[in-house]
């Protein structure tokens, strides 16, 4: 039976944030494909020198499908690395169907997304008792359409902890159609750049004046927007997890 291709989710950026199953299977690698406008290239040190290793920023599909379906012919183990966890804006599900059309068989290596490096750099908790207990993960409209029942200000309204990815570049229209939707100006907000990279930024603010903050730091890309009351300190009552009264 061949090799299986491998989608590997290779973290937020850290590489001590890459799992060991990651790991393991990039230094068994023949061929590497890895994301090398948004994953640090210091995970390549952990791939044998002699490992074929293609960058895909500027590489199609069916370029990066060509090179897959060439390696799997010869018999190698492949590699190919997305940032974060590939299930979150990760583009995976049409490559996944090109290999499916051609008989490919892979797997899937979960990793360590950015909303959750960004919620550890934030020291936050996403879900508190009685402030919110869902997380919602989302983009705002831009070249890539959003079904109308997911607009931003539609699921704004549910005022509970949002996280939008891919959108710091038109962080205004974020703000006003969080505002539209329903969140008060004095809303927690932040934006986490480059999560558990070195030169990671973190802007803190409240939807009044985080638009404002964003476009002074000159951040446009590779930034995650949260927002949500769970970001103010002390919100939130205890967990019955640590109730001295709880019982199973």
């Amino acid at each position: 039976m061949a090799n299986p291709v491998y989608f590997i989710g290779a973290g937020p950026g850290d590489v001590d944030l890459m799992t060991v199953k990651a790991r393991k299977i990039i230094e068994r690698a023949d061929v590497i494909i890895y994301a090398d406008s948004l994953i640090n290239e210091a995970v390549l040190g952990f791939a044998r020198l002699d490992a074929e290793i293609h960058k895909s920023a500027r590489m199609s599909l069916p370029q990066t499908t060509a090179i897959i379906a060439g390696a799997v012919k010869l018999g190698k183990t492949v590699a190919r690395l997305q940032s974060g966890d590939p299930a979150i804006f990760g583009a995976i599900q049409e490559q996944m169907v090109a290999l499916d059309e051609k008989g490919i068989e892979y797997e899937i290596i979960p990793g360590v997304s950015s909303l959750f490096a960004s919620a550890a750099a934030l020291k936050r908790e996403l879900t508190l008792p009685e402030v919110s207990q869902t997380v919602i993960i989302t983009r705002l409209e831009g070249k890539t359409p959003v079904p109308e029942a997911e607009q931003l200000r539609k699921l704004a309204a549910h005022h509970s902890t949002m996280a939008v990815f891919l959108s710091s570049s038109m962080i205004d229209s974020v703000v006003e159609e969080l505002l539209a939707g329903g969140y008060l100006p004095t809303t927690p907000a932040a934006v986490v750049y480059r999560a558990s990279w070195q030169d990671q930024k973190i802007i803190r603010g409240t939807l009044r004046d985080l638009a404002e903050k964003v476009k002074a730091s000159g951040i446009n890309k590779q930034a995650l927007i949260l927002v949500g009351d769970f970001l103010e300190p002390g919100t939130g009552r205890r967990s019955k997890l640590y109730d001295e009264n709880f019982t199973w």
